[in-house]
């Protein structure tokens, strides 16, 4: 029966020795063929597991290596070595899997992160992989008790669906057709309707739209899954796919949303704290390591754990676009033409813009508001200036925007006119805009870019490596 083991993370934080215990894991190391470091992904803390002299034949002896999957049955007892203050005497050793250290991708040694994404399939079993995901884990876990606490309700919005909410059209298309003879119309266009569905049918931008028709029903709802772009960008800040949380609430304008916004992203950064200071100290560490490679003016002024403190000791600095801009105007940075992008009133904010504001003039994260109505979506409700929109970004330290959102427009002529001046046929949207026909409320909502929170809570750098299996141009392995 293997549901009797310990986990080796469990085995650490107890205080009592004397009891026998099985344990499972793989080897990081074995040395002097007395002491196996073995590791089952609970903690990045490994456990010495003791082999006495003479216990194993020579042949098993040689089989423990690197990698190498053993079943342990022994006693736990104090170290009298460094580095732990438990360990386990070995009765029995088991090989559950052999690994062939000749052929074993990750040898006892480190590795650059370039080196393990090759290895995408391995890198779990390493400290700084191990760290991200657990902590990955409990960020999914605390968005999901963050909103039950409140009352919302969990929507699953469709992965397939006809629309596209972003009025993007950078989509994936789903489609059972042949690719070399698909039907066409008399024009010569495709002939969707001997799709599968019927339609011309995608891979979902967002789950807003349909989560709108919830909160319009349940009052607050929130969708956390997957959604998909085909942006040809290869760049540290772009997935093919990526998870976003999505809440829309009824009842709710543009300062409700951005108070919601605030506490869900205080509440997540203190629940990692609390839940994996061990994963986020190593963390830390790693990138105080990274830090020291850059020249001193590209390094950060506050270590990961003393950002995300700060972060969640202080209010989020909130300004207009109108503000921001005129910040970034009279900045040193724009003067000495430091910026790679020019800025002006009407033109989006660019990550170098944006990480100007928070990290080098507030120092915290910031919400700006108010963006010209010309650069966001159609369903965003127009201010009463005519020039502007009721959105809402927050923009975090390292990786710039991390929430965008917005008062969404509750009133249905206006909906329809800006509809039709972006040439979005109101036909296809008949379902979304019967919210507006019958009982519209004022209501709100968000995304939060999953992969992007968990950059900012571990400290990481490409967004490649915050998700187990990366979807990039040209590259879809697993």
């Amino acid at each position: 029966m293997f549901n009797n083991r310990v986990k080796i993370k469990e085995l650490l934080q107890s205080e009592s020795t004397g009891r026998q215990v099985v344990v499972m894991g793989w080897v990081r190391t074995f040395r002097n063929n007395q002491f196996i470091a073995l590791n089952d992904g609970s903690t990045n803390n490994n456990l010495q597991v003791v082999v006495e002299l003479g216990l194993l034949d020579e042949a098993t002896l040689k089989r423990i290596t690197t990698g190498a999957s053993l079943k342990v049955t022994g006693e736990v007892v104090a170290s009298l070595g460094k580095g732990q203050k438990y360990e386990v005497k070995a009765q029995t050793i088991e090989i559950l899997g052999d690994s062939d250290a000749e052929k074993y991708p990750l040898q006892p040694k480190k590795h650059s992160l370039e080196f393990l994404r090759e290895k995408a399939h391995l890198r779990f079993r390493t400290n700084t992989f191990g760290s991200v995901f657990r902590i990955r884990h409990s960020l999914a876990f605390a968005i999901h008790k963050f909103f039950n606490d409140r009352g919302f309700l969990y929507l699953h919005t469709p992965v397939i669906t006809a629309s596209d909410a972003e009025g993007a059209g950078e989509m994936f298309r789903v489609t059972t057709l042949p690719f070399d003879n698909p039907p066409r119309n008399d024009d010569g266009s495709v002939n969707f309707k001997e799709d599968f569905f019927g339609k011309s049918t995608n891979l979902t931008v967002s789950g807003q739209l349909e989560g709108e028709l919830g909160a319009m029903a349940f009052a607050e709802i929130y969708t956390f899954g997957p959604t998909f772009r085909a942006e040809n960008s290869n760049t540290t800040r772009h997935l093919a796919e990526f998870w976003m949380i999505e809440p829309e609430m009824a009842f709710s304008d543009l300062e409700d949303n951005m108070n919601l916004a605030e506490a869900l992203l205080k509440y997540l950064i203190g629940y990692v704290m609390v839940n994996n200071r061990e994963d986020l100290e190593f963390l830390a560490q790693r990138l105080q390591e990274e830090e020291k490679q850059k020249p001193q003016a590209e390094r950060s002024e506050l270590g990961l754990i003393e950002k995300l403190e700060f972060v969640l000791n202080n209010a989020f600095e909130r300004i207009t676009y109108t503000e921001a801009i005129d910040i970034l105007l009279e900045s040193p940075a724009y003067k000495k033409k430091k910026f790679t992008y020019d800025i002006q009133w009407g033109t989006d904010l660019q990550s170098e813009h944006e990480r100007y504001l928070v990290e080098k003039h507030f120092k915290k994260p910031v919400i700006v508001t108010a963006y010209p109505k010309e650069i966001k979506a159609f369903y965003m409700r127009q201010n009463d200036d005519g020039k502007t929109v009721a959105a809402m970004d927050i923009l975090a330290p390292g990786i710039g925007e991390i929430v965008g959102g917005s008062q969404r427009e509750e009133r249905l002529e206006k909906l329809e006119e800006k509809m039709a001046q972006m040439h979005i046929p109101a036909e296809e949207l008949s379902w979304y805009l019967d919210t507006r026909r019958f009982g519209t409320v004022p209501h709100a909502g968000f995304g939060l870019g999953f992969e992007r929170l968990v950059l900012f809570l571990t400290g990481m750098t490409n967004i490649r490596d915050v998700i187990p299996f990366a979807r990039t141009p040209r590259n879809c392995e697993f």
